[in-house]
Order: C-alpha cells, then sequence, then structure tokens
C-alpha cells in the first residue's frame, strides 16, 4: 500500500516506528440492556456500587503511588484528582437516582456519569479534556462491577504504537517506553494527561488526529512524528530512515547560551536515580530537581544516613562538572507516606507539609537528610546546591538554615568529612514571591516552582479538574509573581532559576529568558529543544516580549502575545 499521512497535534519532540496495535477499552465494558425494575434490589446494588467505589479507590491510591516514581510528584497529582471525582456528591447524587429507579449498579454508573462527561465535553481548551478523567473513573467502576479484566498496556509486543481514540492517565502511566514506540489519539489536545505523561516517560505521541484513525487497521506500519503530529501509514524506508535521523533537536552536551551571549543553565527534573542517565543522554548540564520522596515511599522505615549519602554521591557522580539541586524531603499535601502517620487535614495543600513538617515533626529526618547531603558535597564530583520546598516565612528559611549550621557542628565535632552546599529555597508560595528581596539576601539561589506557584497564585488546586483552566502559568497573575521574584534577586549573588514544567515548553523559552531566569529545569526529554531555542533567542527582543507580557490584563492576551500578536 502507498505510503499516507495524517495530521495531528504532536506532544513530543520525538519519533517513533513501530506497527499499531488498538485499543479498545470500550468494547470490552459494553452493557448488555438493562434488568427489568421488577429484577433489582436497589439496596443490593446500592451495595455493590459502594463496594466497587471503595475498590477502585485503592486502585487508585495504588496507581497514584506507582506514577510517581515513574513520572513525578506533579504528574502522579491527577490521581488525586480521580479520587475527588470518585467522591463527587453531584455525580454520587447522580447514580443514586439511577439506583432509585430501578437501574443496576453498572447501569446507574454509565448513566450518572454521562451528564457531567456531557457537560465538560461542550466546554473549550483545557476543560473539555477533563471529560477523559471522567470516562476513566466511570470505565473502572464499571469494570469493576462486571467482573471485566483490565488491558494490561504493559504487556504490549515490543514496537508496538498505540492507537485509540483516548488514553486515560491510568492507561498512559502503564506503557514501557522501552517495549512501546508511541502513541497516537484521536482525541486529546497538548495539555492532556496523556500528553503530559508522554513528555515524562518520553514517549513519542501525537493526539487529536480525529475520526480518520479509526480507519487504521490493526498491524499497519506507522511512523509518529510528535514533533510535527504527523501520522505515516505504510511509510517507505526512507521516512523511516528520516524518523530515526531526525526525530528531534541535536543533543547538546555543552552549555548553551543565548545569541548575544547570556549563558542559561538548562537542567533536569530527576524523581529517582534511574533517571540520571536519561538526563546526561539528552545534555543535561545538571539537575535543577532532584525529588527525594523516592526515597521515603514504598517502605516501612525511613531510609537511613548511610542510604541517603550513597544516592546523593550518585547523583553528583552523574554530573562532574554540574551542579545537582536536591530537594530535602517534601511530603504532606499530596505525598502521604504511611509510616509517618500523616494527619487528615482539611486541605492538606495549605497544611503541613515540605519544610513546615521538616522544623516539626520531621526534625529528625530533617537533620538526617542534611548530614547525609553534607557529606555527599564533599565526597561526589559535582557541585550539591540543598533547596528548601514550601517556605512561606523569612524566620522558616533561617531556622533551616540555622539546623544546617548545627548539624555541620556536628559533623565537626565528629571528623566526619563534609562541606557546605549552596542553600536556598523554592518559590512556591505568594508570599515567598512577594518577599523574594529578603530572600535573595540569604539565599545562594531561587528556584520558581511553577506548579504550586500558579496553584497558590490562583487559588485553583492542580489536582482539582474542575478548576484546571485557572490552574496555567500563562495568567498574568503567575506571570507577574515570577517577575517579581526575579526583580527581588536583582543586585544580590543569587541566582533564579525555574524547576515546574512551564521550563519545559520550548514554546516559552523566549519569554523566560527574556524575564531574565539564570536556570531552566525540566523533564529530560524536552531539553534539547530548549537548549536550541536558547541558542536562537535574542535577548533584547526576549526581554520586549516580557515586558510587553507583563502588562498583559488576560491569558488570551498573553497567547496572543506568544502567537507573535504584537499589537495585543
Amino acid at each position: 500500500m502507498s505510503e499516507r499521512t495524517l495530521s495531528g497535534i504532536g506532544v513530543t519532540p520525538l519519533s517513533g516506528v513501530g506497527t499499531v496495535v488498538w485499543y479498545r477499552p470500550d468494547e470490552a465494558l459494553e452493557l448488555d440492556d438493562p434488568p427489568r425494575q421488577s429484577e433489582v434490589d436497589a439496596e443490593a446494588e446500592r451495595e455493590r456500587f459502594e463496594d466497587a467505589r471503595d475498590a477502585a479507590r485503592e486502585e487508585l491510591e495504588a496507581e497514584r503511588e506507582r506514577a510517581r516514581e515513574r513520572v513525578g510528584d506533579e504528574e502522579a497529582a491527577v490521581f488525586d484528582a480521580h479520587l475527588q471525582f470518585l467522591d463527587d456528591p453531584e455525580i454520587e447524587s447522580a447514580v443514586d437516582a439511577e439506583l432509585e429507579e430501578g437501574l443496576s449498579a453498572e447501569h446507574a454508573v454509565s448513566e450518572g456519569f454521562a451528564g457531567p462527561i456531557e457537560q465538560f465535553e461542550a466546554m473549550e481548551g483545557r476543560m473539555a479534556e477533563r471529560a477523559d478523567d471522567l470516562r476513566d473513573i466511570r470505565d473502572r467502576l464499571v469494570r469493576l462491577l462486571v467482573g471485566g479484566e483490565r488491558t494490561d498496556l504493559s504487556a504490549l509486543p515490543e514496537g508496538s504504537v498505540v492507537f485509540a481514540e483516548r488514553l486515560t492517565p491510568s492507561d498512559t502511566a502503564q506503557l514501557d517506553p522501552e517495549i512501546v514506540s508511541g502513541f497516537v489519539t484521536a482525541t486529546g489536545g497538548r495539555t492532556s494527561h496523556a500528553a503530559i505523561f508522554a513528555r515524562s516517560l518520553a514517549l513519542p505521541a501525537v493526539v487529536g488526529v480525529g475520526d480518520d484513525l479509526f480507519a487504521v487497521e490493526e498491524g499497519t506500519d506507522v511512523v509518529v512524528d510528535g514533533d510535527t503530529g504527523d501520522v505515516t501509514l505504510n511509510p517507505t524506508e526512507e521516512t523511516r530512515a528520516a524518523a530515526a535521523d531526525s526525530d528531534r533537536a541535536e543533543v547538546r552536551s555543552d552549555p548553551v547560551a543565548t545569541s548575544d551571549g547570556k549563558p542559561i543553565e538548562v537542567a533536569a527534573n530527576v524523581g529517582q536515580p534511574a533517571e540520571l542517565e536519561g538526563a546526561t543522554e539528552q545534555g543535561a548540564d545538571g539537575i535543577g530537581l532532584y525529588r527525594t520522596e523516592f526515597l521515603f515511599l514504598e517502605r516501612e522505615s525511613p531510609p537511613d544516613e548511610e542510604e541517603q549519602y550513597e544516592t546523593y554521591v550518585e547523583a553528583l557522580d552523574a554530573f562532574p562538572e554540574g551542579r545537582v539541586v536536591v530537594r530535602t524531603l517534601d511530603v504532606g499535601g499530596d505525598k502521604p507516606i504511611p509510616y509517618l502517620e500523616l494527619p487528615e487535614e482539611e486541605n492538606p495543600f495549605l497544611g503541613d507539609r515540605g519544610i513546615r513538617r521538616s522544623l516539626g515533626v520531621d526534625a529528625d529526618l530533617f537533620e538526617t537528610q542534611l548530614r547525609a547531603l553534607l557529606r555527599a558535597a564533599a565526597d561526589g564530583a559535582g557541585d550539591l546546591a540543598v533547596m528548601i520546598p514550601m517556605v512561606a516565612t523569612v524566620e522558616e528559611f533561617e531556622s533551616a538554615r540555622e539546623t544546617l549550621d548545627s548539624v555541620a557542628a556536628d559533623l565537626d565535632s565528629e571528623a566526619v568529612d563534609y562541606e557546605i552546599p549552596e542553600f536556598g529555597l523554592m518559590i512556591e508560595t505568594p508570599s515567598a514571591a512577594f518577599m523574594a528581596d529578603e530572600f535573595a539576601a540569604r539565599a545562594e539561589f531561587l528556584s520558581i516552582g511553577t506548579n504550586d506557584l500558579t496553584q497558590y497564585v490562583m487559588a485553583a488546586s492542580r489536582g482539582n479538574e474542575r478548576v484546571s483552566e485557572l490552574h496555567d502559568p500563562q495568567h498574568p497573575a503567575v506571570l507577574r509573581a515570577i517577575a517579581r521574584t526575579v526583580d527581588g534577586a536583582e543586585g544580590t549573588d543569587a541566582w533564579v532559576g525555574m524547576c515546574g514544567e512551564m521550563a519545559g515548553d520550548p514554546e516559552l523559552t523566549e519569554l523566560l529568558v527574556g524575564l531574565s531566569l539564570d536556570e531552566l529545569s525540566m523533564s529530560a526529554v524536552t531539553i534539547p529543544d530548549v537548549k536550541a531555542n536558547v541558542s536562537e533567542t535574542d535577548r533584547e527582543s526576549a526581554e520586549k516580549l516580557a515586558k510587553r507580557t507583563l502588562q498583559a490584563s488576560t491569558k488570551r492576551d498573553v497567547e496572543r502575545l506568544l502567537d507573535g500578536d504584537a499589537e495585543n
């Protein structure tokens, strides 16, 4: 057959070559006609629904922890949103109404979710994509109620390219990039959860192809270009070769600078040691965010000092000429650890998390972690920087610094080799952004965590899909908080970086350079493209863009400016 190309939205700067494997979970969940009302015991069906919901909750909690290990904390937060939807009173009320009408539990779930799904589908942008989250929950409940088996997407044949109408976060998190060559969906956009997971997993992916996708047969050879959004069916040898040779921007191992000479450090976000190799292969200058939560998860007791020391030295040795920024333990909020017996909180994102716990109930863990870090700073090849999360007050940061000094004094008295690393904090709270000048006078660096900063500036939980349209760093208020942070460090010795997902969007590189960021840290897969964009950016033009953007009143105005419409 002749070569043919379908077009969609590319979401990763990668290409893949493989064979189509169709994933059609809806077919396995098709329900027969509902039983007669006289044959249904409403109370028994209600109990079946409750049991299925309990089982779904257990599945989601387990998948959340697996996703944290594979793709990181921020991406795994989507499962918290699913847990919220699972207990949403409006949806529960809709299911109850169907049960009272005499439907079986599985039919009641199917009908009860139909209205909310339709409402989200009628919306625009990211809100429309939330319908997929509701489908994920609905299908999970129906599967549990009918006793169906879940398709194991982690066990696909090597070289598979998954075709589907849509992929839920639960589906995408199962895909193994060592086996799967990519995926293509009929629906979805660049901000969908499947797209975000694809970037974290470094999977070639194209979404939003439309109904033409359904005409593609199982077993068709295909090339997926996650950069251009092209899906080539029955590719020629030339097309295959081109995909292998030019699937992304050239990897640059050396540091880069703007076209007029300003160096910008481009680093990787890392969630576990296995990701270090990928970061070096993609040309990372260092690690801008090394999440240490993985050391504390999936175990019955915390890691001791020696285990932590060896882990940190491994990271430093991976970047002998670079810097490794290690974030101290950030638990609470959406990061529960069972053996710490974290209390139930009405709003955990505004509760006892990050440095608040490290200076309080987790003080011993904090001191142990700092001991391991100071020892690693002396023995590891790279340069260590220690970053404190969730700082809201100057007093918190000063107390953390005092703890560091106390730990150093203890190591000194024990004649243990150590080195004082760079010491800084994440700018995640509005208070930290407002007080950036005070923090910059006390810290060696500030690193902007745009995921949480956006959440708190916009009063919109990053895990609540009902307000996801607000959780976007391109809102003017968030951009002004970023600018205020950079301005606060002006005239001091503190450097300013960014380690939220915003830093890894190549389309925003010019804006971030214009905002005068010194460092950008991201998922490793986007490093080559961001480095390429940095080297092509003229700082004067970038600063003009940033200035116009900071004067914008709405997110739409910002988007128009970024699209090149200077008149808006």
